[in-house]
């Protein structure tokens, strides 16, 4: 008898045209739709930590009968033969399993197929919450923050910090508001230097309070399903904005915080997005306001930039362009060149 067909395990970034491989991936969705001839078929997307892809899996192919039972969430060992089409990106599938714990020693774990942040949660943690404890002096303002970010630290963790453009990854929210917050105190320590008569003082406690809550509402915004972030009814119905708001608002009774300093609190979190059409009812109008709101919108776009560059692999001077950005990103005249 022939012996086993044994196959590299490789992730779907790894594969090759033609190649034959199994990869371990997760089903991110599944429609039932119905060709012009009113043939059925499933449009699915695999996906992993890196890459998706979405093809049809037709009423006649070898695993039509076992996708009927497939569920937006599960995890198969796919072997497959990966094809690059006029389409797109396809798997043509040979044999598809779901995922079982003895799959582990060959590497599969959950998190590989879900896109996660570079950088290690917990320690992303830790450094805000350092933040919160040690360089806040405000006594009521410190606890407030660090009482908030201890409640939800399950939550943060793994929290992504959008559905889609900017660091919509597991991990993502605390990366984004991470980076915001050392980038708005950099800001805070050189306008407090360059303007040591602003009156009232520019205030660093408040600057590290509102960089660390100013996205807390998506917390109540965004929801975690295995295909990644979506917005539940609250909010679809009323915004991050406002739910952090009253979020940091509830979170303040009792506390003793300065009724002019929870005012300047509120009043960045509702302000960081800057125009109406972004979701802020104000515009920044205190300095504090507009450093966060600076360091936010840097940050997200920063990371879009980053994201849009990483992932155009052609070899043209300009990617595609971005909708969020809403532009092309240059990559250099050596892209030109090797064309």
């Amino acid at each position: 008898m022939p012996g086993k067909k044994i196959l590299p395990i490789l992730t779907l970034s790894e594969m090759t045209d033609g190649q034959e491989a199994d990869a371990f991936v997760m089903l991110a969705a599944k429609e039932e739709l119905v060709t012009k001839t009113g043939k059925p078929y499933y449009r699915v997307t695999f996906r992993d930590a890196g890459k998706s892809l979405t093809f049809p899996i037709w009423n006649d192919s070898l695993c039509a009968e076992d996708c009927r039972g497939w569920s937006v969430g599960q995890f198969f060992k796919v072997r497959s033969v990966y094809r690059e089409s006029t389409y797109g990106p396809q798997l043509e599938i040979h044999k598809v399993r779901e995922a079982c714990d003895a799959d582990r020693a060959d590497g599969f774990d959950e998190w590989m197929c879900r896109p996660r942040s570079q950088f290690e949660p917990e320690e992303m943690f830790a450094a805000l919450l350092a933040i919160a404890s040690d360089q806040i002096a405000d006594g009521p303002l410190s606890e407030l923050v660090t009482a908030i970010l201890t409640e939800h630290r399950e939550r943060l963790l793994t929290m992504p910090a959008a559905v889609r453009n900017h660091h919509a990854f597991a991990g993502g929210y605390l990366e984004h508001v991470l980076s915001v917050t050392r980038n708005a105190l950099m800001l805070a320590d050189k306008y407090r230097t360059d303007y040591p008569d602003l009156q009232p003082a520019l205030s660093r406690d408040l600057v590290a309070a509102g960089a660390i809550l100013h996205d807390i509402g998506k917390l109540q915004e965004l929801e975690q399903t295995p295909a990644g972030a979506r917005y539940s009814p609250a909010g679809e119905l009323i915004g991050h904005i406002l739910l952090g708001r009253d979020m940091v608002r509830e979170a303040a009774v009792g506390r003793g915080l300065d009724q002019e300093l929870q005012l300047r609190l509120e009043h960045m979190i509702v302000s960081h997005q800057r125009l109406p059409e972004w979701g802020s009812p104000k515009p920044p109008m205190t300095p504090e306001a507009l450093i966060v709101h600076f360091a936010d919108d840097l940050d997200a776009s920063f990371q879009m930039m980053y994201a849009a560059l990483a992932e155009d692999g052609t070899a043209n001077p300009m990617t595609p362009t971005n909708k969020a950005l809403r532009s092309k990103v240059f990559k250099g005249l050596g892209s030109a060149a090797e064309q």
